[in-house]
């Protein structure tokens, strides 16, 4: 994460020094680099692959210029089974790390996103300077942290106020067994997490209405790199047919809900 009181000169010190390909980058975009005033950086990324024994992580990190003009570089930290510390590489563009991802990983080079970006972050400037925060850049890192087992979910986790939505869902549940108080101290640490739809569509119930059912799971990444689901139900499968929410700890116990609930008249 960023100190607030390091001074820009010694961040770009540090991000330089820990990057093993530095000597990559162009050496007029490192001279201009040494004029910056400024800087801002943010976490956009995070893939956690427990099974495989994978993390990892893009940081963009953007400089105000003693010209005006700003300039970003985007590090990729990474650690796989066999490490025991991260490690770290820095690129000039978007571009460049999406063929990292290929090289590192075995994953596909990403094209750039062709159609025009819609409304909202496209137009936003973030946090610091510049307002080329696409949905290019989203396309592109989607692709460089893709799961690297076809099998296993997909994770791509946002990075916002994750506890407060784990709080938010388990509130909503209105099911006794939903997970109980030691879940939600764990959640309290949540920083990053990804909502997936399992499943959606009708069923027919015992007593020969239709219900509309959705199952939806909520993956948290804590603190300390762990990962953790709720699975959260959504349902009209009532006496008066009104709009109900399930919470569970896990897809059984969830889809188990659901076939009961098909069943009860």
């Amino acid at each position: 994460m960023s100190d607030p009181y390091e001074t820009t000169e010694a961040h770009l010190e540090r991000l330089l020094g820990r990057a093993l390909n530095s000597f990559d980058l162009p050496d007029a975009l490192v001279e201009r680099l040494g004029s910056a005033l400024a800087h801002s950086s943010s976490l956009y990324t995070t893939h956690h692959s427990p099974s495989a024994g994978l993390w990892r992580e893009t940081h963009r990190h953007t400089y105000l210029l003693s010209d005006g003009e700003t300039a970003s570089l985007w590090e990729l930290a990474y650690r796989t089974k066999s490490d025991r510390h991260s490690r770290h590489e820095v690129f000039a563009s978007r571009e460049e790390l999406s063929l990292a991802g290929a090289r590192l990983f075995g994953e596909a080079a990403a094209e750039p996103a062709l159609s025009p970006p819609g409304p909202g972050a496209a137009g936003e400037e973030e946090p610091g300077w510049g307002a080329d925060g696409t949905e290019e850049d989203l396309a592109l890192l989607s692709a460089l942290f893709a799961a690297p087992d076809p099998r296993e979910r997909h994770r791509e986790y946002t990075v916002e106020d994750s506890a407060d939505h784990a709080r938010r869902v388990l509130r909503r549940a209105e099911n006794a067994d939903r997970p109980g108080q030691e879940v939600a101290a764990l959640l309290r640490s949540a920083y990053a997490h990804q909502i997936t739809q399992a499943f959606g569509g009708r069923q027919s119930l015992a007593d020969g209405r239709d219900a509309g059912f959705s199952l939806y799971e909520h993956a948290f990444v804590l603190l300390d790199g762990t990962e953790l689901s709720l699975w959260e139900v959504e349902h009209t499968a009532t006496p008066d047919g009104r709009h109900m929410c399930e919470v569970y700890a896990s897809e059984p116990a969830a889809r188990g809900a659901m076939e009961l609930r098909t069943r009860v008249r």
